[in-house]
């Protein structure tokens, strides 16, 4: 299916969008204080912060703004990160634990700001679900929670097995936990948003425009085929789109699929019965499932997983199987889209920050929870090109592996890994 928005997947999103201008091509050369790579969530939101501080920046983005994961994805707001805080100070210590744990909140709350002061349109609705299968998922639940609760999160509560039909009707769970920090959004509304905001503060952002090469030295420049852009500081922000050119950034993270449908749109009655309380839903497994009811009455549902980005060949087929099972009634309804878009994922599940060179940063590497921590990194990347670098530092301090066997036998060896994983799931251990 082509899309009828040029350039981005044929997706509901980009179907859906309120702004589809298509921006100019980089032609000649520019100055700047700041070149940013990449017109994602991390890209913008960095470009966001740096102009509202004062300063002079140009994105460039190899296709259209929002093209990769930041507008493809579940459009869920989900707080912390792929690995719990208890992980992370048993990896890294208590001291690193509290310093993520102080900031674990704040990607959720920098979108909801952004929305209310520049009046984003993208479908803002507080609150999310967690589902659990079986009653060890559920004791790993209540185990976060109290981790959580000790890093200050205020906004979680349990839910037994007759309350689950509060939030989604179906027998599939055995309980659950709501985040009402949690929430959902259109995505590729919300970037598209913060693009305008960028540009309507001074910042300059050109589609078509593929850095094709970095040449560092006391100014920066980033090449493009019909352009340059000469910069005091470059901020790199491809994640699982990131050209090949990088390979010290691109060689420690694997891309990987996910796949997303959306039904055609619901009698509201119907929308309503299935999630009554209108929040988002992602499960406990392993290898997840993720919807939400949108706007206009449709279910998107996500889920399944292609390592190395490979995509099935019949999405339908692969998603609709577990949507029907959670939700029966919809078993005869239409499928009006159906897409995938990869993430980042690194081998520790935590993001991935750190300078190429002295005014050389990046961030990528957000393994399946991008949407606040792509707001968060960004953020702090702005923070540290203003000269505060102390919560960059802490980011960047992390142990970055690369994949085990390289880019020959990374994909194999993490497709064994999630089978284990699944097999666990399945057996409820």
């Amino acid at each position: 299916m082509q899309s009828a928005n040029p350039g981005h997947t044929a997706s509901w999103y980009a179907a859906s969008a309120n702004d589809t201008r298509i921006r100019p091509v980089l032609e000649g050369e520019v100055e700047a204080d700041i070149c940013i790579i990449g017109a994602g969530f991390t890209g913008i939101s960095a470009a966001l912060d740096l102009c509202e501080r004062g300063y002079s920046v140009v994105v460039l983005e190899a296709e259209r703004i929002g093209f990769g994961a930041s507008g493809r994805n579940g459009g869920q707001i989900v707080n912390g990160y792929s690995r719990d805080l208890a992980t992370i100070a048993g990896r890294y210590g208590t001291e690193k634990a509290a310093a993520l744990g102080r900031m674990s909140l704040e990607g959720a709350a920098i979108i909801r700001e952004r929305v209310g002061r520049y009046g984003i349109a993208c479908d803002l609705v507080d609150g999310g679900f967690f589902a659990a299968f079986t009653d060890k998922q559920m004791r790993d639940m209540e185990a976060h929670k109290r981790d959580w609760e000790k890093h200050g999160h205020p906004g979680l509560e349990m839910v037994t097995r007759t309350e689950v039909g509060t939030y989604v009707r179906t027998d599939r769970y055995a309980g659950g936990m709501i985040d009402r920090l949690g929430g959902h959004i259109h995505p590729l509304n919300l970037v598209l948003g913060e693009a305008a905001a960028v540009e309507g503060l001074g910042g300059r952002i050109f589609e078509g425009s593929r850095a094709t090469a970095l040449e560092e030295g006391a100014t920066q420049t980033v090449r493009t085929q019909k352009g340059a852009v000469r910069a005091r500081y470059v901020l790199i922000c491809g994640n699982a789109y990131l050209a090949p050119q990088f390979p010290a950034i691109s060689g420690r993270m694997m891309p990987v699929s996910s796949q997303v449908l959306t039904t055609e749109p619901l009698p509201a009655d119907l929308a309503e019965a299935l999630l009554p309380a209108n929040y988002c839903v992602e499960d406990a497994n392993y290898i997840l499932d993720y919807y939400r009811r949108t706007a206009d009455n449709r279910i998107l549902y996500g889920g399944g997983i292609g390592y190395g980005g490979r995509d099935p060949k019949d999405i339908v087929a692969v998603i609709r199987p577990n949507m029907v099972k959670t939700f029966p009634a919809l078993a005869g309804v239409k499928i009006d889209f159906a897409w995938s878009g990869n993430f980042a994922l690194t081998l520790t599940r935590i993001p991935h920050m750190g300078r190429l060179g002295p005014n050389v940063y990046f961030s990528h590497g957000d393994s399946g929870h991008g949407v606040t921590t792509t707001h968060l990194l960004g953020k702090i990347l702005g923070e540290a090109v203003a000269g505060h670098a102390e919560r960059f530092d802490v980011w960047s301090s992390l142990p970055n592996l690369p994949f085990p066997g390289g880019k020959t036998f990374r994909v194999p060896l993490t497709v064994l890994g999630a089978w284990w994983y699944g097999l666990r799931d399945r057996l409820g251990l």
